[in-house]
């Protein structure tokens, strides 16, 4: 008999990590298994040299339809530690994070998604956060995470309705980043990883960590706050060849450090 095959499969293309939520016929439903699977491949993005940038997926139709509610009944949680639901939710990863959605990401499945940094979707995909419908609410970050990313009264429909937007409704707000015919968001989200793992590593780690934390910085010490952040890029290996490739007119060849 084969070996059952991961719920969580990755793959290494050209300086991206591919992760792919594969519960296709649960319609990647979150089970604890694919919440470790998550974990254990995000913290593989952050640990390894080889890969600057993530995308992330779902096998099958979908992206993902949340927590899986059968396990929920039966007491399991689908959390990790301190990255919480999905293994994503409240500790993404450091490095930039792409979804890829295909068909729908609803429930948790769109907070999956909004635990990434951009968002690419194929067109007519649903997003949607329905769990006013199941006497639920979406504890895990939409409820706090799309204000910030879409107008406030969207934000209130979405969550009160229960009913989902389209991926080109959802572009036009600004919370998907690039739209793709039906088949090839995983495509578009790469063509998209692969615009950033150009870059230096360690100025796209600062980069996005200013991005995240400056929101509730005071204006007296947004300054300084982010120089904390900006120190170790200035003076870093990197950054003498970035100006070194620039002069010599040549394509820089990054070391991380």
């Amino acid at each position: 008999m084969a070996a059952e095959e991961p719920v969580v499969l990755t793959e290494r293309r050209d300086g991206v990590l591919l992760i792919t939520l594969n519960r296709p016929d649960a319609r990647n439903a979150v089970n604890l298994a694919l919440a470790e699977g998550v974990a254990a491949a995000l913290d593989d993005l952050d640990g390894s040299d080889d890969v600057s940038v993530g995308v992330l997926t779902g096998a099958g139709k979908g992206f993902s339809a949340g927590m899986d509610l059968k396990a929920f009944v039966d007491g399991k949680r689908p959390w990790v530690e301190d990255r919480g639901f999905a293994g994503i939710t409240r500790r993404s990863a450091r490095k930039p994070l792409i979804a890829a959605i295909e068909g729908f990401a609803v429930a948790g499945g769109l907070e999956i998604a909004l635990s990434c940094d951009l968002i690419v979707a194929a067109k007519g995909a649903r997003l949607g956060i329905p769990e006013v419908k199941r006497s639920l609410v979406a504890a895990a970050g939409a409820l706090l995470r799309l204000p910030a990313r879409i107008p406030y009264g969207l934000a209130m429909e979405l969550a009160l309705t229960g009913d989902p937007i389209d991926a080109e409704r959802a572009y036009e707000v600004g919370l998907v980043n690039r739209l793709a015919e039906p088949g090839e968001a995983v495509n578009v989200a790469l063509e998209l990883a692969a615009q950033i793992s150009v870059n230096a590593p360690l100025a796209l780690i600062a980069s996005k960590q200013i991005l995240e934390a400056q929101g509730d910085w005071p204006a007296v010490e947004m300054w300084e706050r982010q120089q904390a952040y900006i120190d170790p890029v200035f003076s870093s290996e990197d950054a003498v060849e970035g100006a070194t490739a620039f002069n010599e007119k040549r394509a820089p060849v990054w070391k991380g450090r």
